[in-house]
């Protein structure tokens, strides 16, 4: 049987292709567009237009960067006509590293921020160690004072804190 016989052409998947669109072998898109006009080349998202010598050329998609011998980065368009390939590339490389700056900054400034809720472990310590003498003094305070009571009431020297209230 041959593909795609008498239901009309199939896709690769085994579904029929919608009316009216045409198969093209890979790569014809693109150099059919040669000498014509950048919109018409790159209204195909796998073709790349270069100024130099107005040629539509496949997108090498294997390599990231445009070899110098297929089109110059300056001469290359690809997705719009107005931003050359090379603009483009700088352009996105400066947004990239606006936003990786950006979350960096993020994440210093939240890793600061909590640091700065919760004390460290040297003001728990010193916190802990005030509290602890302010305790002690006080202990101190009351035993002192009830020492010097006794002294006073074995003397006679106690002083009643109303006069009346023998009374």
């Amino acid at each position: 049987m041959v593909p795609g016989g008498a239901r009309g052409p199939m896709l690769r998947c085994g579904l029929p292709l919608a009316s009216g669109a045409a198969q093209e072998p890979p790569g014809a898109g693109c150099s059919q567009n040669t000498n014509g006009s950048c919109e018409e080349c790159l209204k195909n998202v796998s073709c790349l237009w270069c100024n130099a010598n107005n040629a539509c050329l496949d997108y090498p998609v294997r390599k990231i960067l445009l070899p110098g011998s297929l089109c110059k980065l300056s001469s290359a368009r690809w997705g719009v006509c107005w931003v050359n390939f090379e603009a483009l590339i700088i352009a996105m490389l400066v947004l990239g590293g606006t936003v990786l700056l950006g979350i960096t900054v993020c994440c210093c400034c939240c890793c600061r921020w909590k640091r700065s809720q919760k004390p460290d472990k040297g003001e728990e310590r010193a916190m802990r160690e005030q509290e602890e003498r302010r305790v002690r003094q006080e202990e101190r305070r009351a035993e002192m004072k009830s020492r010097h009571d006794e002294i006073r009431k074995k003397y006679g020297l106690f002083k009643e804190q109303n006069p009346c209230a023998k009374f």
